[in-house]
């Protein structure tokens, strides 16, 4: 571990070497307020923890008090049943549907400029500025960093789509084809199979391209601008820092303020859409092998389970619950992904996986175009909801690899970020979404992938019907119940963490009560959002925080090439 000197006892490591201080008279902390309720001592930022916190619990209780009007909300209403509401309308489709029809080429632009930005940095001469300064060294190696990433950044969303999404676009059954490509069943169902090759080729691509560069850019921009402002400038580690070259003071008024409520917010309902997400899957597992129930009820419990093994994992600290949980789960992981390797043919799949590398690289302009598209249920329904979820989850995922990265230069800190786990993300899904197209095409009439997710759409089923396929299914599947849920718990803790930071004014060791209070409510949103219209509430919220903060993304990448361009080159 590197020395843990920190600057004014606020628990930021100091610069080692050379840096380029940011001259400024706030103290980190200086707003706070600082008190106790009984034995517990709070040290909360005024207003953001004030606002943010009044906000969600009063969301809380809407979503859970007036669940039908939530639902309405969310999910839309039968423009026949209410008067003035017409088809098209924002009544009609309801808040996810209608964000996403509206803003798609907005969210499609964003995350394009986050990938050019990040690629330029890596060959840049920036590149060689190292977080930390001059003289710093990493504080962890490279197998507990890549765990940390992969557990916080990917886990659940991996687990849920790596069969469903290349599945889906390989059947294409409600239109959705990426880029209108053909489709390999026919009306009854029989396999077309001159459409075969193309179909898989653009499913596995167009999986990739959700799960490839674009998402790890957002990531990396935002992780980059919250360690360089804080090892290197000597700010707060909290979103509005990254805005000092160009509000300047302001930052630490309502400038600022305003800023970190909506990284609040929108790290909030990210988290409760892949809380949501994973209890839906985690409940259909155990449905899928054991027979229990798949109900709302279930799930509800669920949650409240797996956050209280959060709150024992948040008890523990950084280094004891959340490390080791990653690096156990990342073990697990890939024990299961060896296992369909060699079980669903390895030479196959890694055929797929080179094929599939290619038919990325040859289509990702094609499909980051938004203007001109026909495949308008691809790029609505699936892009423009991922890239959201991505840039909501970007505070929680930049923070946390902010935290673990310090002492690396910007070009080994993006490549890392970017390069290399967009490569293992694009292997993940050959391998089981190659496994189940390979079911699909061996058995179109009796494949319980097709059944699941074409079919009859059963999303959170996926996973378990591929493993189906493959021996020793009980046992895998319950390998897949686990996973999902420690990425949950991994998720949950790391995400409080991050909040907790935000809301105490950059501080990193803020008192404990404070991460225990914000994982609750992680867990609290979540039951909220599923009782108050399910996976399309959880989906609308993400979008509809996901839209604002792509604007701070992209002023965020000018305050970051400001931040650079007075660092010191190693």
């Amino acid at each position: 571990m590197a020395d843990e000197t920190t600057v004014e006892d606020q628990g930021i490591p100091a610069p080692e070497g050379t840096v380029d201080l940011i001259d400024t008279d706030y103290e980190i902390g200086q707003d706070n307020i600082q008190t106790k309720i009984g034995p517990f001592g709070l040290d909360i930022h005024n207003p953001v923890f004030v606002i943010s916190g009044l906000v969600i619990i009063a969301f809380v209780a809407f979503a859970l008090f007036a669940a039908d009007t939530a639902n309405a909300l969310f999910n839309g209403v039968n423009p026949e049943d209410v008067e003035g509401c017409e088809a098209g309308a924002f009544c009609d489709l309801g808040l996810r549907t209608y964000l996403t029809q509206t803003f798609d080429w907005f969210f499609l632009w964003g995350a394009n400029i986050f990938v050019v930005f990040c690629l330029f940095l890596i060959v840049s001469p920036w590149g060689s500025v190292k977080l930390g300064g001059t003289e710093a060294t990493p504080d962890y190696g490279y197998p507990g960093w890549f765990a940390m990433l992969f557990a916080a950044g990917m886990g659940i969303g991996l687990m849920f789509f790596g069969v469903l999404e290349p599945a889906y676009y390989f059947g294409t059954p409600w239109g959705d084809a990426p880029l209108g490509t053909v489709r390999p069943f026919g009306e009854d169902g029989a396999l077309i199979q001159e459409n075969v090759a193309e179909a898989r080729r653009m499913a596995l691509a167009a999986t990739s391209f959700h799960w490839a560069l674009h998402p790890w850019a957002i990531y990396a921009v935002v992780a980059l601008a919250l360690a360089l402002f804080s090892y290197n400038k000597g700010l707060p580690l909290s979103i509005r820092s990254a805005f000092y070259p160009i509000f300047g003071e302001r930052v630490w008024g309502w400038t600022g303020h305003i800023i970190d409520t909506l990284a609040v917010f929108a790290t909030l309902f990210g988290l409760a859409t892949s809380l949501g997400i994973g209890a839906q899957q985690a409940n259909a597992g155990i449905n899928y092998v054991y027979g229990v129930p798949n109900t709302m009820t279930v799930q509800v419990l669920l949650i409240c389970g797996i956050t209280a093994i959060a709150l024992v994992s948040v008890l523990r600290g950084l280094d004891g619950g959340v490390k080791v949980l990653s690096e156990i789960n990342m073990v697990v992981a890939m024990v299961l992904l060896l296992f369909v390797l060699f079980t669903a043919g390895a030479v196959g799949i890694f055929t797929d996986f080179i094929s599939t590398l290619g038919a990325y690289v040859q289509e990702v302009i094609p499909l980051s175009n938004p203007h001109g598209r026909e495949d308008t249920g691809y790029m609505q329904g699936w892009t423009a909801f991922y890239w959201a979820w991505w840039i909501s989850w970007s505070p929680f995922v930049g923070m946390f690899i902010a935290r673990v990265s310090r002492g690396r230069s910007v070009r080994e800190f993006i490549t890392c970020v970017l390069i290399i786990p967009s490569v293992v993300c694009i292997f993940w899904m050959a391998v089981f979404g190659g496994s189940a197209i390979n079911d699909m095409i061996a058995n179109p009439e009796t494949s319980a992938v097709k059944a699941n997710v074409i079919d009859s759409y059963a999303p959170e089923l996926s996973l378990f019907a591929m493993l189906e396929s493959l021996p020793l299914t009980a046992i895998t599947s319950t390998i897949g119940v686990i996973l999902v849920i420690v990425f949950f718990v991994t998720s949950s803790d790391s995400g409080s963490l991050v909040i907790d930071t935000i809301t105490a004014g950059g501080k990193v060791d803020a008192p404990v009560p404070q991460r225990v209070f914000w994982c609750t409510f992680e867990g609290l949103v979540a039951i909220a959002l599923l009782v108050g219209g399910g996976l399309g509430a959880l989906q609308a919220m993400v979008i509809s925080t996901g839209l604002p903060f792509t604007i701070i993304l992209i002023v965020l990448c000018i305050g970051i090439t400001k931040g650079l361009m007075s660092e010191k080159r190693a």
